[in-house]
């Protein structure tokens, strides 16, 4: 197998939010040696599931699996002294350290630079904090609904058309995942920053912060115009909405060009209603939404979703199915290009899990070895 990018990188990985264990997973992935330490009862991520068969296991979570590829697991009790100098021992050693333990927290187990870095100058130490290390809320603890509505994320997370409905979170833990994107890139800075500066540093990430950064032009929206982002409400150009196919599925209609609109109207066969006043143009049509919608909805669910895509990319009218999970694992793009990879693990079997949406030609991204069981490598690593 050729060399990871990362190969003879070392790393220390602990925390129960999920957002070191993704850090440390992009780490691990690209080559580098991740040593995962969990409690004694182990991992949280563990008892989140999905389970094979549906019956849990704390060795065969799919959440737990998938962050935590390519890693060696131990256990240890961090707020016990000998669980303490174990760790000691490891970050003695190590490139990089990475919690996502609380401010609070991080204090009462002592995980704190000054403690690693007199034995250890090299060390790049990354702490993922809910709102930071300081500021009036560094002690508010929060997880992923918390971070992703302190963060402006559930209020522009809606339904077409819909701005009466509250603020919604998106599925799963993409507050987490985002802390863990900045902080494996953060640490990567700091790890070039010490070739020049021959030490290393203390990175600190909010995931609050992460979240606000990635809201487009919301923030300028408000700068610049006093006007906050509304979700999913009434829209200045349209068509830009979702409609239900025949099928059950649901595809993206995205017209803000007039030629898009002239494109579509062939594809329509030129309905009558598409010559009517109210859709003289895209903000005349979006004035008149409301009464223009139920004719394109009426037009769009006498089709199947991939025969409509198909007919509008013909005429080069920007419409795009809502991929299912389903839909992803069967696309045959996605496979040709071996974005899905089988890990085989020893409790739950071989499964497939997301791959990297990217590729390296000289030190490819791979999948070395599966998730520990819990403190699968204790005596490897411990003694």
């Amino acid at each position: 197998m050729a060399r990871g990018a990362l190969e003879g990188l070392s790393v220390v990985e602990c925390g129960r939010t999920g957002a070191a264990a993704y850090a440390a997973k992009l780490l691990a992935d690209l080559g580098a040696d991740v040593v995962k330490v969990e409690p004694p009862e182990g991992d949280p991520a563990r008892h989140l599931g999905p389970y094979p068969g549906g019956t849990p296991n704390p060795d065969a979570s799919g959440t737990f699996l998938y962050l935590n590829t390519n890693k060696r697991g131990v256990t240890l009790d961090l707020a016990a002294a000998d669980g303490a100098s174990a760790l000691d021992k490891l970050i003695a050693n190590a490139d990089v350290f990475v919690h996502d333990f609380p401010p609070s927290e991080a204090e009462d187990l002592r995980l704190d630079y000054a403690r690693f870095s007199s034995s250890n100058t090299n060390l790049v130490m990354t702490s993922i904090f809910p709102f930071g290390s300081t500021g009036p809320q560094r002690d508010w603890k929060g997880y992923d609904l918390t971070l992703l509505s302190a963060g402006g994320w559930t209020w522009l997370n809606g339904w077409p058309g819909r701005t009466d409905m509250p603020p919604l979170k998106p599925y799963g833990f993409q507050a987490a995942y985002q802390g863990g994107v900045n902080a494996a890139l953060a640490t990567m800075g700091a790890l070039f920053a010490r070739r020049r500066r021959g030490k290393g540093q203390h990175v600190e990430v909010s995931v609050q912060q992460c979240i606000a950064s990635i809201l487009e032009m919301t923030l300028a929206n408000y700068t610049y115009m006093g006007v906050p982002t509304v979700r999913w409400g009434q829209r200045p150009i349209q068509p830009v909405d979702m409609f239900q196919c025949k099928d059950g599925g649901w595809i993206f209609a995205l017209c803000i060009e007039e030629h898009q609109w002239q494109a579509l109207v062939e594809v329509m066969e030129r309905p009558e209603w598409t010559e009517w006043e109210v859709a003289a143009n895209r903000f005349v049509r979006a004035s008149n939404w409301d009464a223009l919608r139920p004719f394109m909805e009426e037009w769009v669910s006498q089709w199947n979703t991939d025969d409509l895509y198909r007919a509008a990319q013909a005429r080069r009218v920007p419409f795009a199915p809502a991929s299912t999970l389903g839909d992803l694992l069967k696309s045959d793009h996605l496979n040709a290009r071996g974005f899905f990879v089988e890990v085989a693990h020893p409790v739950a079997g071989k499964l497939k899990q997301a791959g990297a949406p990217f590729k390296m030609g000289a030190t490819p991204w791979a999948i070395r070895r599966p998730a520990p069981t819990l403190g699968q490598h204790n005596d490897e690593v411990l003694a």
